[in-house]
């Protein structure tokens, strides 16, 4: 400490050149480190069901919807991604387009490919568009909007699959927006989601799911992001780090399963079971901790010069 002392009363230009060159490698040399990023997404779960061929305003339902979905998804903010799931398709079924970034002209094809068909299992597929979402939170490590919209017109053919799944799917902090299509009545859904919209017809479908998009990207979910980092930031690095895994890794696992494992006990030798913890890819190196650690050379390199320089000196 007593060299450092020296250092800092010394006036020399050899003191304050390798000062200079050492506050210039800690700060101003890019490290280049992976970084999280946050990232929008959104599953459509979109009703193909044999109802959606009926007449509305404006049109069949389904062609209805699908210009209304074609027209506002051209609009959806850069780096968005997206999934279209439908069900009881007669010609197609679930991801006709996979939840990832946006290609518009495959996205428009996906949107007019379905002809309706068959019932309303809106539970099952629910889950399903749910299950991707947190898939994807998962490999985000949580830095991210998840966003499960329902355009439908009936009610569910598996309404007890629906009252199981739906509250695990709004306690794991998926947002669900439905949006009921030329309905005598809201739809069960109402009571639960976070927004419900009805639309009767072709106007007022498109402003609907125009609602609902113009969300994402509105920067409420990075408001809140920045005031949970800054709750954490006086928190040593490896700490602060622990903490997010925790809370990007917590409640990912598919919904309506509870993974366990067989733990065996030293007392009775009997398997005693325990939740398992949710698994987690391999993730590559937490680049702030890296960053840290860089910092952290550089200032011992500083303490190493400052030393013979001032024994230099002597």
């Amino acid at each position: 400490m007593t060299n450092l002392y020296n250092y800092i009363r010394c006036n020399s230009k050899e003191c304050w050149f390798i000062s200079g060159l050492a506050l210039l490698l800690m700060f101003c040399i890019p490290v280049t480190l992976p970084a999280e990023t946050f990232q929008d997404n959104i599953v459509i779960v979109l009703d193909a069901s044999g109802s959606m061929s009926e007449q509305m305003a404006g049109g069949v339902k389904m062609n209805v919807a699908k210009e209304a979905l074609a027209n506002v998804l051209e609009s959806l903010p850069p780096g968005t991604n997206i999934g279209l799931l439908v069900f009881s398709a007669g010609n197609c079924q679930d991801w006709i387009y996979d939840l990832g970034p946006v290609e518009p002209s495959r996205l428009r094809e996906a949107v007019y490919l379905p002809r309706p068909h068959g019932n309303t299992p809106l539970g099952a597929y629910i889950k399903k568009g749910a299950d991707r979402l947190l898939e994807q939170r998962e490999l985000q490590n949580g830095y991210g909007s998840f966003r499960l919209l329902v355009v439908t017109d009936g009610e569910a053919t598996d309404s007890d699959l629906m009252k199981r799944y739906v509250p695990e799917v709004l306690s794991r902090g998926i947002i669900m927006d439905v949006i009921g299509v030329n309905m005598k009545q809201k739809h069960m859904l109402s009571q639960s989601a976070h927004s419900y919209r009805s639309a009767d017809d072709p106007e007022t479908l498109k402003a609907a799911i125009k609602d609902v998009l113009a969300e994402i990207g509105s920067g409420q979910d990075t408001a809140v992001m920045e005031e949970a980092f800054a709750a954490i930031s006086p928190l040593p690095v490896e700490m602060a780090g622990e903490i997010i895994r925790a809370l990007a890794s917590s409640g990912n696992e598919p919904i309506g399963v509870k993974k366990s494992v067989k733990v065996q006990t030293p007392a009775s030798g009997q398997a005693k079971v325990q939740p398992a913890p949710a698994h987690r890819p391999a993730k590559k190196k937490e680049s702030k901790g890296m960053r840290a650690l860089f910092k952290l050379v550089v200032v011992a390199m500083i303490f190493l010069i400052i030393a013979k320089v001032g024994g230099a000196r002597k």
